[in-house]
């Protein structure tokens, strides 16, 4: 059972950046899907963006296109995402998700908070 523990929440002004880590104990994440789901109060959680291990193709909900970045680093087994240009909206919690697709998630992290003040 692969293990995932996030780390680089915090509070940040609007316009600012942060970058998320993910690193994974306990196995690898070789022919799965490594990714970012959030969850807003009051809403459901949302797929924010993830990346194939195996064929290192990149997928982001339209809302972050443009301005997060996933990335991986196999020696570390840490996937990154890096937040710019943050608006408001995008304060939630972020979990991060491993499966064999994002919609067959197999390990969840224990989620870590954003907060863009306006």
């Amino acid at each position: 059972q692969v293990q995932l523990v996030e780390s680089g929440g915090g509070l940040v002004q609007a316009g600012g950046s942060l970058r998320l880590s993910c690193a994974a104990s306990g196995g690898t994440f070789s022919r799965w899907r490594v990714g970012w789901f959030r969850q807003a109060p009051g809403k459901e959680r949302e797929f924010v963006a993830a990346i194939d291990w195996s064929t290192n193709a990149l997928y982001y909900t339209n809302a972050v296109k443009g301005r997060f970045t996933i990335s991986r680093d196999n020696v570390k087994n840490t996937v990154y995402l890096q937040m710019s240009s943050l608006k408001p909206e995008d304060t939630a919690v972020y979990y991060c998700a491993a499966g064999p697709t994002t919609t067959e998630i197999k390990s969840w992290g224990q989620g870590t908070q954003v907060t863009v003040s306006s």
